[in-house]
């Protein structure tokens, strides 16, 4: 591996290419050549293309390809090129083996406190103290032991050993399936990413891995590249290499200049045609990955392999942002060479800003965190008074001396109370909290895909039930995104619905048909229906699609126009951006001359127009006058009924009169209006359905478009966006930056605070106008709760809008790659009303959280106060180690199982969403855990003081060390678990319901859960024995336990019929943090939770962050001693990619440059960051 990153690097100079072994596998260019090829850029690369092949052709002919019909598609010439050019995939990091998981659960410190104290306590058991002194030592070994008893000590320490390696295997097999699950679905996004190739002449949709060395593939707009290869032709190609160089202009590309494309680019701009030179591991973007090690060839330094990803991005983010002001969009097209989301979210916890850490991670780490001082504190006292109370009452009270004989078995006590300690600790944290989220969220997400979302981030899943608004897109997400023109202005008239062709003079009809053939992509089309009956299919651009559908209505046909000026003849093209809102193309007439077609938004093209045709088609002039007529008359009513209105229009130049090509704006104008049309996009049927949902839930969807504002109005209050006699806003983009900006044209938040409440449509919004209203509605802090705000995207200029969204939503089917690279979750059915199924999961594993902690912690407070308090009074904790590590068991993984598995139902969406700062622990909930904890405490302690004397048996306090266990402790283990039990059913149901078996069996995990843990039960108590120092009970006592049980589904109904807001006494815990309190001292101190309560970062991360750091360094060091071309050509892109690798914050405007703390050891190791080591 390390040969070949130097090989990559190493300028092969012109001699020793010459002297290269035969070429490969007969074709003209061995690997290294095409390696070394693509190494260069611009000028240097098209220069050593001229010399080593001619031109492009040259290389597609040694290569063995035509540049127009492409491969042909014969399987066993492809595989010769995957074998001699390898294949376009990266191999993914090995996933962790199930031992390392195993590991991985071992470093859980309470655990690890755990295993300690069983092995002295093993080690002691073994230890036999000499028998004669033990009158000496004090009623150590009172005279209920007999032999066989004594021998029996060791089962504590071993059970205590089995319970732990009982946790530790069941939290490794929930992260194991949790990986595998991640790996399933990421590689399920990548089979869905395709690309377009054209072989035997015939272009095909192809998966990205199936790309091979030269192979013919079309680029247009909103592609992500797949792999390296030089343009063959292009229009008006704009790419952002900025995932790659880390400069966030533009570049231009074009045959004859710079006709280098890379992998891992995103196209920006224009179309175009590359044959492929390098794919997977050889690409540009490979050879990075390989450089991080991602390559399969790092076995060894597997493990290191996550931390390393990470480190990357920490210790390089802040150099990112400083290179890239403006907006960089995190190149993640090969994710499959991580680990999956895991890496993902591991970034996301360990960084602190807003975005980075969901809602809800945020309020449960901050929660642990408390819970475990608290539990801390309460187990040392234990073990402080246990120790106290013990040496006092020997030492002191009975006066006796230390003796050295005696010492193992004082030892052996303090061994006891250690472990009492560290169960009442055990008990207390609530580690089980990171497991219900895990798999609550997981099993959403699994759900989530039957309900079209496929969720990327897993965190998204949860944000998204605490939306308070949507920002939606119109077309494809409201509409049903199939394009149909229905009525259109020709030749003077307004037909209102397609005219016959007899009826429209043949001039006009021609040039329509051309300027509508030829203006538009040549990968748009209409094809025949796949079914008898069902709609013709529309390929490529939906608003062409409309417009070449208007053709086919007027029995014309566009395909003989395309035969007879295929793409190559065309001269120049202006492709469609969201600045332009046009497209123009220009051909050469037979005459020498140039004709321009130009179609786009007709209030824009329109202005740009001194003519028009009249009925016989001929010209006339079209004046301001005019044109404020036409608005009046046909533009206005037809944006009214909801119709998109395109202007297509034409303009002549003569062959003496060539303009400049380049000066856009004199070539588009004077133009020649044909025709305007209106195209309709339905909206979909279930729409205003799923809108009236979310308004009932408290969402505010707000419509953001590029159409006028006529159309986009009319659309809105078909969908129920806007209703009538209702106080809200719709503007349009001008008017909007107007009333945001002060007079330097800055935006102010205090201006946007008076717009965004009221404003529903923003209509002919540019992509910054999205992204603006999102972060200002997502930073305003006027209402009584902030914004939670979900967008909507298709559009590659949807990026920026998307990544700044707490959940930002792509269009699976027309969505482009960069919306979807910078999605939380992807629309496979690109439809609104999955939007809402999202909320109502993101709800429900709320939800699930809560009624999680609500069972939790009130085991959690009963345990620990009768482990506490039985401890002080009778010396011994009522509830064994092993015991309390199996109602640990019980409430932590197999209650997280049970309760975070609950199936969402409509009810969900009746309800407010919950916003950022409502804490996890509602007063509801409070009430229930404190009035659970009420019943369990009477009961339990009732049970320890005269429990005896109610069943007539042998009480169980103050026995001696290793005595048996007695039936008085096993009925108030007993009664503990089945008070749990069903006290899992109560915690079902969280806002104070009635009913809690409400669709109980809708949830058969649940079922089985409860059923399981209970027999499991009964085999511990009866057979249960010393390990778990259980004695066998009798039916009467077994009736009086279930008895007890069940008596809490009756108190859970008189705390019901308690009203809450009598009880303003209750505090609510599990506050999100605040936005104003968080000090830099508590930002610090908020690392720190976050690192003991996920333990994510290792000291050997660290450690990596600093190496990385410092390789950068020295690269860009020697990058600028040595000058000379590709090599430092190469350093350069290395070192900046390692830095945009990962996660740069989307910057709308250079000014903003944020600076994350990237972790603070990172930091405090290499304190400038740059310093050369």
């Amino acid at each position: 591996m390390g040969d070949m990153a130097n090989s990559s690097i190493e300028f092969h100079p012109k001699s020793q290419q010459q002297r290269e072994a035969p070429h490969a596998g007969g074709f003209g260019c061995t690997l290294a050549e095409l390696r070394s090829l693509m190494e260069l850029r611009g000028a240097e690369a098209l220069q050593k293309v001229q010399e080593a092949y001619g031109d492009v052709s040259g290389l597609c002919r040694r290569l063995k390809t035509s540049p127009t019909e492409g491969l042909a598609d014969n399987a066993s010439d492809l595989e010769k090129r995957r074998q001699i050019y390898g294949q376009n995939f990266i191999p993914p990091k090995q996933p962790k083996t199930f031992l390392q998981l195993v590991w991985e659960a071992l470093q859980d410190v309470t655990l690890i406190i755990l295993e300690v104290a069983a092995i002295v306590s093993l080690g002691l058991s073994f230890y036999a103290p000499p028998g004669e002194e033990s009158e000496v030592c004090g009623n150590v070994s009172a005279g209920t032991e007999d032999e066989g008893e004594a021998e029996a000590g060791w089962i504590e320490g071993a059970a205590i050993l089995l319970s732990v390696i009982c946790v530790v295997l069941v939290t490794a097999f929930n992260d194991w399936s949790k990986e595998k699950q991640f790996r399933g679905l990421q590689s399920r996004i990548e089979q869905e990413q395709k690309f377009t190739v054209i072989r035997n002449g015939q272009l095909l949709q192809v998966p990205v891995a199936a790309l091979v060395v030269g192979d013919i593939a079309q680029v247009k707009y909103g592609d992500l590249l797949p792999a390296d290869g030089v343009l063959i032709q292009g229009n008006d190609l704009k790419i952002d290499e900025s995932s790659l160089t880390g400069e966030s202009d533009h570049v231009r590309k074009s045959a004859d200049k710079d006709p280098m494309l890379l992998s891992g680019t995103h196209v920006m701009e224009g179309s175009g045609r590359m044959v492929v030179t390098a794919v997977g591991v050889n690409s540009q973007t490979g050879i990075i990955f390989t450089l991080l090690g991602a390559g399969g060839e790092e076995e060894e330094k597997k493990d290191k392999k996550g931390k390393q990803q990470d480190g990357v991005m920490e210790s390089s983010q802040t150099k990112a942002k400083k290179q890239d002001g403006a907006v960089a969009m995190e190149m993640q097209p090969l994710k499959s060479a991580e680990g999956g989301e895991m890496e993902e979210r591991e970034k996301k916890k360990a960084n602190v800003p807003k975005k980075e850490k969901s809602v809800l991670q945020g309020k449960l780490t901050k929660l642990a965190v408390q819970i475990g001082k608290a539990g801390l504190v309460m187990s040392a006292i234990t073990v402080i008074i246990l120790v106290l109370y013990f040496v006092i009452e020997t030492f002191v009270v009975d006066g006796r001396l230390w003796l050295a004989e005696c010492t193992p078995v004082y030892v052996q006590y303090f061994v006891k109370f250690f472990i009492i300690g560290v169960t009442v600790l055990v008990v207390a944290v609530p580690e089980g909290l990171p497991l219900a989220v895990t798999i609550s969220l997981a099993y959403s997400v699994k759900k989530m895909m039957k309900d079209n979302n496929l969720v990327r981030h897993l965190d998204a899943c949860e944000t998204m039930g605490n939306a308070t608004a949507i920002c939606s897109d119109k077309t494809g997400t409201l509409t049903t995104n199939r394009m149909t023109v229905v009525q259109s202005y020709l030749g003077d008239t307004h037909y209102k619905e397609i005219p016959a062709p007899s009826a429209l003079t043949p001039k006009i009809l021609d040039l329509l048909v051309h300027a509508i053939s030829i203006n538009s992509a040549y990968t748009t089309k209409i094809l025949p229906p796949e079914k008898e009956g069902a709609l013709p299919r529309q390929v490529g651009n939906k608003t062409e699609c409309a417009l070449l559908g208007f053709v086919l209505d007027l029995k014309r046909d566009f395909q003989p126009v395309r035969e007879q000026i295929p793409e190559d003849k065309l001269y120049k093209v202006y492709t469609f951006n969201s600045v332009r809102k046009s497209m123009s193309t220009v051909i050469r007439m037979p005459d020498g001359g140039f004709r321009l077609f130009s179609k786009g938004a007709s209030e824009i093209l329109l202005k740009k127009c001194t003519n028009i045709l009249n009925s016989n088609g001929e010209l006339r002039g079209f004046r301001p006058r005019d044109r404020d007529d036409m608005v009046k008359k046909i533009i206005e009513p037809m944006a009214c009924d909801g119709l998109r209105t395109i202007c297509i229009a034409y303009r002549d130049f003569s062959a003496t009169q060539e303009p400049d090509w380049d000066n856009e704006n004199e070539v588009v104008g004077d133009l020649t209006c044909i025709a305007v049309v209106g195209i309709e996009d339905p909206v979909r049927p279930e729409v205003p359905e799923a809108i009236r949902k979310c308004q009932r839930a408290g969402i505010t969807v707000r419509m953001v478009t590029g159409d006028n504002i006529n159309t986009a109005r009319a659309i809105a209050a078909k969908c129920g966006i806007i209703q009538p006699g209702e106080d809200f806003l719709c503007l349009e983009g001008k008017e909007f930056n107007r009333r945001i900006r002060n007079e330097k044209g800055e935006i102010e938040q205090e201006r946007l605070d008076k717009v965004w409440p009221k404003l529903r449509v923003l209509a002919r919004s540019s992509p910054t106008d999205k992204h603006t209203l999102v972060k200002g509605i997502i930073d305003s802090t006027t209402g009584e709760q902030r914004q939670v705000v979900a967008v909507t995207g298709d559009g590659t200029n949807d990026g920026p809008a998307l990544k700044k969204a707490d959940v930002g939503f792509a269009m699976g089917i027309a969505g482009t790659d960069v919306a979807k690279e910078a999605s939380d979750i992807i629309l496979t059915d690109d439809n609104f009303t999955s939007i809402v199924k999202a909320v109502m999961w993101g709800r429900n594993v709320y939800d699930s959280i809560s009624k999680f902690l609500q069972f939790q912690l009130t085991v959690n407070v009963v345990a620990v106060i009768v482990a506490f308090t039985g401890a002080c009074i009778t010396q011994d904790s009522p509830l064994k180690a092993v015991q309390m590590l199996w109602v640990n068991l019980i409430m932590d993984t197999f209650a997280s199982l049970a309760l975070a598995t609950e199936p969402p139902t409509e009810s969900l969406l009746l309800r407010k969403p919950y916003g950022r700062d409502k804490p996890l622990i509602s007063r509801t909930m409070m009430k229930n855990i404190l009035g659970h904890a009420v019943y369990q405490l009477t009961i339990i302690f009732t049970l320890l003081f005269v429990g005896e004397l109610f069943f007539d048996i042998d009480s169980g306090r103050n026995a001696p060390l290793h005595s048996p266990p007695s039936e008085h402790y096993t009925i108030i283990f007993n009664t503990f678990v089945m008070m749990q039990l069903f006290n899992e059913i109560n915690a079902r149901k969280i806002h104070g319901e009635r009913n809690v078996f409400h669709g109980i069996f809708g949830n058969p995990i649940f079922c089985t859960i409860v059923l399981g843990t209970f027999a499991i039960q009964i085999v511990i108590v009866q057979f249960g024995g010393k390990p778990f120092s259980c004695s066998p009970l009798s039916t009467e006592q077994w009736l009086w336990c279930l008895f007890v049980g069940v008596g809490e589904l009756v108190w859970g109904q008189v705390i019901a019929t308690i009203p809450t807001s009598q009880l303003k006494c209750l505090k609510e815990a599990g506050h999100g943090p605040g936005k104003d309190e968080m000090t830099d001292e508590e930002l610090a101190e908020g690392e720190e939770e976050i690192d003991h309560a996920e333990r994510e970062l290792r000291r050997g991360q660290i450690l990596w962050f600093r190496g990385l750091n410092r390789i950068q360094t020295q690269m860009e060091v020697v990058s600028t001693f040595k000058r000379s071309g590709s090599f430092q050509g190469a350093v350069r892109r290395r070192s900046s990619v390692l830095s945009q690798l990962h996660d740069v914050t989307n910057l709308s405007t250079p000014t903003h440059v944020i600076l994350s703390a990237a972790n603070p050891t990172s930091a405090a190791g290499n304190p400038s960051g740059e310093s050369i080591p």
